[in-house]
């Protein structure tokens, strides 16, 4: 559990960096644009490889909560949905200019319903910590205004709901071989 542990501190803290006031300009002016890029994704990368390495190793602990049917019913539908939010964040689609920060809402639909299929300490500290992240971020965001001014184009809209339904079809085929649950039945070893 400590690598997942670690992972977590490092990708949800770097991430966290531009919610406090001040924290990415004062790393941007102190480092230079490019090398603040450079090692943001270095610490990135090694917290994410850590949380996948320590989600793997960890065992689930003991069971915190009953998994909720609803979530794991729902889950498909909504992961879906959070896929197609995360395709719209860095396109300009009529998406991104109504919800504002699609990206957060999916991520926050994508840990709350994993949060609440799963009910094991394992998965309890991944989803939470997700789930969490994205609420301190989002309140950063709006806080900050950090909302860039653009044209809508429906071309966009297409390409982020086709993108994020072929992710979910990917995910949800290889979610049992990868994750080792199967969510569909029509899954690869489901």
């Amino acid at each position: 559990m400590s690598l997942l542990i670690a992972g977590l501190v490092l990708f949800l803290g770097v991430h966290l960096v531009p919610a406090f006031a001040g924290g990415r300009a004062a790393l941007v002016q102190r480092w230079g644009e490019g090398r603040y890029k450079g090692i943001f994704t270095l610490i990135s990368f090694a917290g994410l490889a850590l949380i996948i390495a320590g989600y793997a190793s960890a065992a689930p602990g003991p069971r915190l909560f009953a998994p909720s049917q609803t979530a794991i019913a729902i889950a498909p539908y909504a992961i879906t949905l959070s896929l197609v939010l995360f395709a719209a964040a860095n396109m300009r689609t009529h998406v991104r200019q109504v919800v504002r920060h699609p990206m957060l809402l999916g991520l926050a639909i994508w840990a709350a319903v994993h949060l609440l299929a799963n009910g094991d300490t394992r998965g309890t500290l991944l989803f939470a910590s997700f789930l969490v992240y994205a609420a301190i971020d989002f309140a950063s965001v709006v806080h900050r205004g950090a909302v860039r001014a653009f044209v809508p184009t429906a071309r966009h809209d297409a390409i982020a709901v086709t993108a994020g339904l072929i992710a979910a079809l990917v995910f949800m085929a290889l979610h049992r071989p990868l994750f080792g649950v199967a969510v569909v039945r029509w899954g690869v070893g489901g």
